[in-house]
């Protein structure tokens, strides 16, 4: 257990973004080599970039505050006002990103309903539009993996390949939210530069599975890099002697991404355990990484009374709709904490 993370007993499951830095990860932020990265003087900055781009098979990669900003980045980077993106409509642009696409961008998005987060090459074939004076131009795909409203499932790689040769026929650009891509490599055992060959820009996250405190990065060819580069600095995502916080970055990639398979394990225990409680239901076909949803409207219980008798008990979760709720296992929930976790859900549901 991070004994800098553990809050007095209570079991913080509401996200891994609720992750804090290590001891270890706070020496490395202490003695980080800082230089101002607007200037491209930062050279602990650049090798983060190094890492992840190489990681990713991509050329180059830029270092952003957050993952929005990384996403948002990467849309104004492939398009133009008025263009059309293409995306599931659960996906966390769509629904997580404050409208941004449309305020920063001028981009109209369709959203598409898919199957535990994943879409099909001939549902977005479908949704092509054709040359019209009264249309909008499709102009990028976006997929997202590991998808966090299906519950952590992963986009399976044969589908993205074809998805992806269809973008090429069609002259389309291809863009992958992968904030939890690590987790979709340890569930699959295919590495980021396999993934990552299909799309034209990918966003990976550093502060949610990897346990960094902030930061998340875009890749991408040379020339995207450089657009995205300028749109960094018209967001004011511009950052100045920020290697101590792309240090604490380079620690996660390499100490905190095989252990996500932890995570993984006690999502599954979790979940499968949740699933014989009585007024809880969990499609377990869905619990493929580190996210549990699940639905309590049998139980005759609204999701805000859960949450409250759970945080009574120390145990914290998120709603997720309204019948459903959203537990993350991270690096700073062990198995021991599972295991009273579960002790709380049952006292709260069964009495």
């Amino acid at each position: 257990m991070n004994s800098f993370s553990k809050r007095s007993s209570v079991i913080d499951l509401r996200s891994d973004t609720v992750t804090r830095p290590s001891r270890a990860m706070r020496e490395v932020i202490f003695k980080a080599e800082v230089g101002d990265d607007v200037f491209g003087d930062d050279p602990t900055v650049k090798r983060l970039e190094m890492i992840t781009a190489d990681l990713l098979g991509k050329e180059d990669a830029l270092f952003v505050p957050s993952g929005t900003m990384a996403n948002q980045v990467a849309l104004r980077s492939l398009t133009q006002p008025g263009d059309e993106v293409i995306l599931e409509k659960d996906s966390h642009i769509f629904n997580y990103e404050a409208g941004s696409a449309s305020a920063f961008s001028g981009l109209q998005l369709l959203p598409i309903t898919g199957k535990m987060g994943i879409i099909t090459k001939e549902q977005i074939e479908e949704e092509i539009r054709v040359e019209d004076v009264h249309h909008p131009r499709s102009k990028v795909i976006v997929l997202e993996n590991t998808h966090n409203r299906a519950g952590g499932t992963v986009f399976p790689l044969e589908e993205i390949e074809r998805i992806s040769k269809f973008a090429k026929e069609k002259n389309l650009r291809m863009h992958l939210d992968g904030a939890r891509l690590w987790n979709a490599v340890i569930a699959t055992g295919t590495p980021l530069h396999k993934w990552g060959k299909y799309f034209d820009s990918i966003s990976v996250c550093l502060s949610k599975g990897l346990g960094a405190p902030i930061g998340s990065l875009v890749a991408g060819d040379e020339k995207f890099i450089i657009r995205a580069r300028k749109i960094r600095k018209m967001y004011g995502g511009g950052m100045r002697q920020v290697g101590i916080v792309a240090s604490a970055g380079i620690y996660a990639i390499e100490n905190n991404f095989n252990r996500l398979i932890d995570d993984h394990r006690n999502a599954k225990i979790l979940a499968e355990e949740l699933s014989k409680i009585k007024g809880i239901q969990i499609d377990l076909k869905t619990v493929q990484t580190n996210i549990v949803v699940f639905d309590v409207s049998e139980s005759g219980k609204s999701v805000p009374q859960v949450i409250e008798e759970l945080k009574e008990k120390g145990v914290l979760v998120v709603p997720f709709g309204k019948t459903k709720l959203r537990a993350v296992c991270h690096l700073d929930v062990s198995m021991e904490d599972v295991v009273l976790a579960l002790k709380r859900f049952r006292e709260v549901f069964e009495g």
